[in-house]
């Protein structure tokens, strides 16, 4: 039996299929590497799920290959796919250039009696959209549809989730319901019920143990991982660590699927301890993060708010314990963690260590320095190491003048700011949208609106910067605060000339408060597309004017309007309504 096939054989029989393969999949660095002692690895019994989701993971930018390698275990070694092996095979076959095998592979599947399930289904649909490929998302959509029409698993599948989800807590009602629906418990099913009862952890929870010995059924490693995935969240990250033990005990893996869900979940969530943790626990089994990873949960890290040191080294000793030397992503994720708390003489220290290396400072490492004096407000030091960097050959970046000139806003210094772009645009670098997003910002915070209307104008007509949407959006409700209509006029013609969609929603208000009925002309004319604005922007100044009581200004602007504006229907009716009012 697979149980009795040790995790070293295991992982000596996926390295060994990787390099029969005519060196094609030579590429992979798979750990153990084979045994001669050992004997030939293809006598071995065939590799877990969980050893096959790996190398699957690793060779998710390779679809050829990654359909070679599980065609060639799945005939050479009797191994079966899980559902979520098959569904992670099918997210890496849903490619332009690979859109045969995805589908003869999707019909296998449901032949083989497995199906596609939510999860992919959404993040294929969306995949082959951003492809372009609208004949796929279509015929996608209708297989999924009449797939889940027809199989009586679904239908079991929803009953189930529908007893568990209707319920307000668990208790022998829910168990007994589940019992009248009599439903045969397979894993598969039961992955299934815990994918549609996720927003439910508990209760899921309740289910997972529930079900164990029903018919004689107990879970296997992906309805572990399925729970898992359910439980790794803020309400019941207590539950998710003693399932994590349970498994231990039992022997279980979790998946490298579901490792990458719940670190990009604990990461978003700002859960930076139980991703650290997760990552010391996946590094100590036999499936370890991508060595990227590593780096990326510094950063994560840095940017927490509130920095923990220790999680930081924990990170580091758990890395280097894999026998893996620093490289310049993680002296600079130390690096940051380290400024961002003001620990400048350390960062000094890992900078050195850096050097030592063979690994020189660059704009991001310099950068995260300038953030981090900053953010203690040593702002002449900031300044100084961009001095610093050109006298060392690294030639400051735009984005690192930017976060030098942020510091100068969030202190107030909005005229050194000013200055620094001066200074920036003399040494030959050039504004972008960042950077204008952020003067913007920083001169209307300290009531200085005019500056910003000024550096938006000249910035945009002499050295051709492009601003954000959102950075029009903001300059147009400061001005409108500050009453001036005829710059948040000229900002709305400026987003236009960028093709962005002019933002006319503050306006009519603004308008029908203070403005005049040439200012609604003004308006109306900067929102022209072809010979006149559309009936709705008409449409909305009217209701603006009438909301204040100015109905003779409102008949003016209708005398002014073209004809078909004049007769359209719902103005006709709208003005038709006020009439009615003043007669009765």
């Amino acid at each position: 039996m697979l149980s009795h096939c040790s995790k070293p054989h295991r992982l000596l029989l996926l390295s060994s299929l990787l390099r029969s393969q005519s060196n094609r999949f030579s590429s992979l660095a798979l750990n153990p590497s084979p045994d001669p002692s050992n004997g030939d690895a293809s006598h071995l019994q065939p590799p877990s799920q969980e050893s096959v989701l790996y190398v699957l993971k690793k060779l998710d930018k390779k679809p050829h290959k990654a359909l070679e390698f599980l065609s060639c275990i799945s005939e050479k070694h009797s191994f079966n796919p899980n559902a979520p092996t098959r569904n992670l095979m099918l997210r890496i076959l849903g490619r332009k250039d690979h859109l045969k095998d995805f589908w003869v592979f999707l019909r296998s599947m449901t032949s083989d009696g497995y199906s596609i399930d939510q999860g992919t289904y959404l993040t294929l649909l969306a995949s082959f959209k951003q492809q372009k490929l609208p004949a796929e998302c279509s015929a996608l959509a209708k297989f999924y549809k009449d797939v889940g029409l027809k199989t009586e698993l679904q239908n079991s599948v929803n009953g189930v989730a529908k007893a568990i989800v209707d319920a307000d807590v668990w208790d022998d009602e829910v168990e007994r319901r589940l019992e009248d629906l009599g439903v045969s418990w397979s894993e598969d099913l039961v992955v299934r019920v815990l994918r549609e009862v996720r927003n439910h952890p508990l209760k899921a929870l309740s289910f997972f143990r529930w079900v164990i010995g029903r018919q004689d059924f107990n879970h296997g490693s992906a309805a572990y991982n399925a729970v898992a995935r359910v439980l790794g969240r803020q309400e019941s990250i207590e539950e998710f660590w003693s399932l994590v033990d349970e498994m231990k005990k039992k022997g279980l893996d979790m998946d490298i699927d579901t490792y990458i869900k719940l670190s990009r979940y604990f990461k978003k969530s700002k859960m930076m301890k139980d991703a650290v943790e997760l990552y010391e626990f996946m590094m100590d089994g036999p499936y370890k993060p991508a060595i990227q990873d590593c780096g990326m949960l510094l950063r994560q890290i840095s940017l927490s708010g509130s920095v923990d040191l220790e999680l930081v080294y924990r990170v580091v000793r758990k890395y280097e314990a894999a026998g893996y030397s620093l490289s310049k992503v993680v002296y600079d994720g130390i690096h940051r963690c380290l400024t961002s708390t003001g620990q400048f003489d350390e960062a000094d220290e890992i900078l050195r260590k850096m050097k030592q290396e063979g690994f020189e400072p660059d704009n991001i490492t310099y950068s995260q320095l300038v953030y981090g004096l900053c953010k203690a407000k040593r702002l002449e030091e900031a300044c100084k190491v961009l001095d610093e960097m050109e006298e060392c050959g690294c030639v400051p970046d735009v984005k690192t003048w930017t976060i030098l000139i942020q510091g100068h806003c969030s202190a107030g210094q909005v005229e050194k700011a000013l200055e620094c772009m001066t200074k920036m645009i003399a040494k030959g670098c050039n504004a972008d949208a960042d950077l204008m997003d952020v003067l913007v910002k920083g001169l209307c915070g300290e009531n200085k609106e005019d500056g910003a209307y000024t550096l938006i104008v000249e910035m945009v007509e002499r050295a051709r910067v492009r601003p954000w949407q959102a950075t029009y959006k903001y300059l147009i409700h400061e001005l409108l605060n500050k009453r001036k209509l005829e710059e948040g006029l000229e900002i709305l013609r400026m987003m236009k000339s960028h093709n962005f969609p002019p933002f006319a929603d503050p306006f009519p208000s603004y308008i029908s408060k203070f403005g005049t009925v040439g200012d609604a002309e003004e308006f109306l004319k900067a929102l022209t597309v072809n010979n006149f604005p559309s009936s709705a922007a008409y449409l909305n100044v009217f209701k603006s004017f009438f909301k204040e009581g100015r109905y003779p200004e409102a008949q003016d602007l209708l005398f002014k309007c073209p004809h078909h504006i004049r007769k359209h229907a719902d103005i006709c009716e709208l003005f038709g309504s006020i009439k009615v009012d003043n007669a009765a």
